[in-house]
């Protein structure tokens, strides 16, 4: 072990990624794809592929108890890991849970987190088999590993983008960091006086995008009924700017993406504009949203056009040009992210 020290935040989750894992050479000719997508695909036929994910939650980092429900977290676990599935453009198919827990939580709240499990694989149709339980010292991590399938000639990787392709967002985007944001705040005023009850009307939407985020299954069957392939796709975990330029990197394009075009609810804009917040920065960096982004070519706008799920928010550009955020004067700013980095203290 050298004597160096390299802070983890200098290199943030995806430099460290790179770093660890630099040096490892797959081994087996069924690796089709190992690190550096939203899931790996392990061939199976010379027609058929598995997809692998996994995503870990951790009491304190990723989730709070005060006002994260358990059965509320048990759909969110299952929920994220689905959403790299779909960024594949495959199929979720089976998961396997693993919790780490203190002695501080009864069997009654485990049976509430499971409940919430068991609803995700209801509604999204796969199957839990299998998981490890050990104790924790401190508080609550889940882990979740994610199999889906997929035709090879289906599978959507993030560096297939080409120049002049049209880059398209799902649903809207920023919700969930507001939610965030209603939610943080109640828990100070509660926090000092236990006695004020927490104000939350008005802000259904956007607080259920934060505790109960949904994967866009539905997009895939979408693409699908409209024979639209993705040249490139990833989904928005850790903000709209971070995963464009996971995009740009993987695609070795550039990219243009414009202010006026991103989709944003009223809700989200309003409550942004509450805590003195620009609701495109709030889109631009927020992450959560659990929607997909991902590029098509210029002769497939007309199937895009008008898609009441989807926006056309931009387009790939040359390497070179770099990767710019337009905003609503016409002005060309580089596009820097900002989302949510997991080493962070």
């Amino acid at each position: 072990m050298s004597d160096q020290r390299t802070e983890l935040e200098k290199l943030g989750e995806f430099g460290l990624i790179d770093h660890l894992t630099k040096d490892f050479v797959n081994q087996n000719p069924s690796t089709t794809f190992g690190i550096g997508d939203d899931a790996a695909v392990i061939s199976i036929s010379d027609d058929d592929a598995k997809l692998i994910s996994t995503d870990m939650l951790i009491e304190g980092v990723h989730f709070n108890l005060m006002y994260m429900p358990l059965k509320h977290l048990g759909y969110k676990a299952v929920a994220v890991n689905i959403s790299d599935i779909c960024a594949m453009n495959g199929t979720a198919e089976q998961i396997t849970v693993s919790i780490a827990v203190s002695n501080r939580f009864p069997v009654e709240a485990l049976e509430e987190l499971y409940d919430g499990i068991r609803t995700a694989c209801s509604i999204y149709n796969v199957d839990l088999i299998g998981g490890d339980t050990t104790s924790s010292l401190s508080g609550l991590s889940i882990s979740i590993t994610v199999i889906g399938s997929a035709k090879k000639k289906d599978i959507t990787y993030r560096s297939g983008a080409k120049e002049n392709d049209l880059l398209v967002a799902t649903g809207d985007l920023g919700a969930a960091y507001m939610g965030l944001q209603i939610l943080e705040r109640e828990k100070v005023v509660y926090s000092t006086n236990p006695e004020i009850q927490p104000d939350l009307d008005g802000h259904d939407y956007i607080i259920e995008r934060q505790l109960k985020p949904e994967a866009r299954k539905d997009i895939i069957l979408f693409l699908k009924e409209l024979e639209l392939k993705p040249t490139s796709m990833i989904d928005i975990s850790d903000g709209l700017a971070s995963e464009i330029m996971h995009l740009c990197k993987s695609s070795k394009v550039g990219c243009h993406v414009y202010d006026e075009k991103i989709p944003i609810d009223a809700k989200t804009s309003m409550t942004a504009l509450d805590f003195n917040l620009d609701p495109s920065t709030c889109a631009l960096n927020g992450g959560e949203d659990y929607e997909l982004l991902f590029t098509v070519p210029q002769s497939d706008f007309e199937k895009v056009k008008g898609n009441p799920h989807m926006s056309i928010i931009g387009h790939i550009t040359n390497e070179a040009d770099g990767i710019y955020f337009i905003d609503k004067s016409g002005s060309a700013i580089e596009l820097q992210a900002q989302g949510w980095n997991h080493l962070n203290d």
